[in-house]
C-alpha cells in the first residue's frame, strides 16, 4: 500500500499565534500559574497561596469571574482582573442524540473547531475528549482520519472541554451544600479527535488538572488515553500521567493493519506490543484496552480472533470490540451480529473480557470514528477515500 497522507507527526501544522491582551488561566499548571502570577505583580510569598485559592475557585466551582472569588481582597480581584482571564472554548451547538449522547461543536482560538461527545451510562457518564484539531494518521476506517490535521490543541483547550460538559451538565458543586458524590461526568476518555500522544504535553497538564485533588478531582483509574501506537510516548505515559491505556489494535496482522492503521509503517504490532507488556507494570494499570473494530471481511475471522489471543498473552487485558460506524461514503462495512459474537466468544473463552460496545450516538455522527468538525465534513467520494486507503 502507498500512504498518500504522512502517518507522523512530521508535518507542518499552522502555527498558533499567542494572543495579546490578558492571560488565560484556564490550562496553566500549578507552577505556571504561580510564574504568570508572580511576573503579574503578585508577591513571590504569597503567590503559592494565591494559586491555591484561584486553582478551587476555578477548578473546584467552576467560577469564570474573579468577583466572585471572595476570599480575595477586592483590590486583588480588580489587579487579576486587569491582568488574567478565566475562558473556556465556545460551545456553537450542541446537540441530542435519541439515546442521550450528547455532541458539543466548540470554536477555540483561531476560529478551529473540535467535536467532544458526552455517553450517559447506568451508574457513569464518560466524556470522550479531542486533543487535535484533525488528525495525521489516516486511519483509514476512520471519518476523523480524512480530515487533514491543523494543529494541536493546548492543554487549556482540553481541559476546557471538561468544564463547558460540567456547565452544561449543571454539575458545579454548590458551595455551603452536602457533598454528593454522583457523577454524572464521572470517566474522561481522550478518544476524540487526534492522537493524544502526538499532543503529550498539552494532554498530560490538561489530565493533571482533572486528577488534582484541590480541582475536578477525577481519579487517574476513571481517565484513558487511547492512541494508535506511538510507541517511544508509552513508558512516558506510564509515568507522567498513569492513567488507563486503550490501544486502536484492529487487526492482528501487519499486513492489514498497516492499511487500517497507517502508523504500524512506523511501529509494527510486535513494537507495540513489546511496549505494552511493561504499561502495566510501570503505571500500575489494572489492564489495557485493546480497541477492536469489526470489519466485515477484513479483520473479524475465527483466525483473527485466535491470532489476537496469541499476541496479547501475558498481558493484562480486555479487549473492546467495536461494531464498526459508518459514516458517509465509509470504504468498510460493519460486521454481522452472529460473526461478532462468534469473535467475541473465542475470546472470552481464553479468558479475556470481551464487551461488544454498544454504539451510541450514531443519529448525530457522534459513535466511535465518527467525529468531524462541521466545517471540515467535505464529502469526499467512496472511491476517493479508497484510493487514499490503497484499497
Amino acid at each position: 500500500m502507498t500512504v498518500k497522507a504522512p502517518i507522523t507527526q512530521d508535518v507542518m501544522t499552522i502555527p498558533r499565534k499567542l494572543p495579546e491582551g490578558p492571560i488565560n488561566l484556564v490550562g496553566l499548571t500549578r507552577d505556571g500559574m504561580r510564574d504568570a502570577l508572580i511576573e503579574n505583580g503578585t508577591p513571590e510569598k504569597q503567590a503559592k497561596m494565591r494559586v491555591g485559592q484561584i486553582w478551587q475557585w476555578i477548578y473546584q466551582w467552576g467560577k469564570r469571574d474573579f468577583d466572585e472569588m471572595t476570599n480575595l481582597s477586592k483590590t486583588y480581584r480588580a489587579e487579576l482582573g486587569e491582568k488574567f482571564v478565566i475562558e473556556v472554548p465556545e460551545v456553537v451547538t450542541r446537540q441530542v442524540s435519541e439515546d442521550g449522547t450528547r455532541k458539543y461543536l466548540v470554536k477555540i482560538a483561531g476560529g478551529h473547531e473540535v467535536e467532544v461527545v458526552y455517553i450517559p451510562e447506568d451508574g457513569r457518564g464518560t466524556l470522550c475528549v479531542s486533543s487535535q484539531v484533525g488528525c495525521t494518521l489516516t486511519c483509514s476506517f476512520c471519518h476523523t482520519g480524512t480530515q487533514k490535521l491543523v494543529r494541536n490543541l493546548t492543554a487549556g483547550e482540553i481541559i476546557g472541554q471538561v468544564m463547558i460538559a460540567r456547565d452544561d451538565l449543571n454539575e458545579w458543586p454548590e458551595q455551603g451544600a452536602p457533598k454528593d458524590e454522583t457523577r454524572l461526568l464521572s470517566n474522561i476518555v481522550l478518544m476524540g479527535m487526534g492522537e493524544p500522544l502526538y499532543n503529550f504535553e498539552n494532554v498530560r497538564d490538561a489530565m493533571k488538572i482533572a486528577m488534582d485533588a484541590e480541582g475536578i478531582q477525577l481519579s487517574r483509574r476513571r481517565i484513558t488515553l487511547s492512541t494508535s501506537g506511538v510507541v517511544p510516548e508509552i513508558a512516558r505515559t506510564a509515568e507522567e500521567i498513569g492513567c488507563q491505556l486503550a490501544i486502536s489494535f484492529h487487526a492482528t496482522t501487519d499486513e492489514v493493519r498497516d492499511k487500517l492503521v497507517p502508523i504500524n509503517k512506523r511501529w509494527n504490532i510486535a513494537e507495540l506490543v513489546e511496549a505494552l507488556r511493561a504499561y502495566p507494570r510501570v503505571s500500575n494499570s489494572e489492564r489495557i484496552t485493546f480497541e477492536y473494530v469489526m470489519l466485515d471481511g477484513v479483520n473479524d475471522t475465527d483466525a483473527d480472533a485466535h491470532r489476537l489471543i496469541k499476541l496479547i498473552e501475558g498481558i493484562p487485558a480486555k479487549i473492546n470490540l467495536i461494531p464498526f460506524n459508518e459514516w458517509p461514503s465509509a470504504p468498510y462495512k460493519r460486521s454481522s451480529g452472529n460473526r461478532i459474537h462468534r469473535f467475541a466468544d473465542i475470546i472470552y473463552k481464553a479468558g479475556y473480557a470481551s464487551p461488544i460496545r454498544k454504539p451510541r450516538g450514531e443519529d448525530i455522527m457522534a459513535a466511535c470514528g465518527q467525529l468531524k468538525s462541521a466545517t471540515e465534513r467535505a464529502r469526499k467520494s467512496r472511491k476517493q477515500i479508497q484510493a487514499e486507503a490503497g484499497l
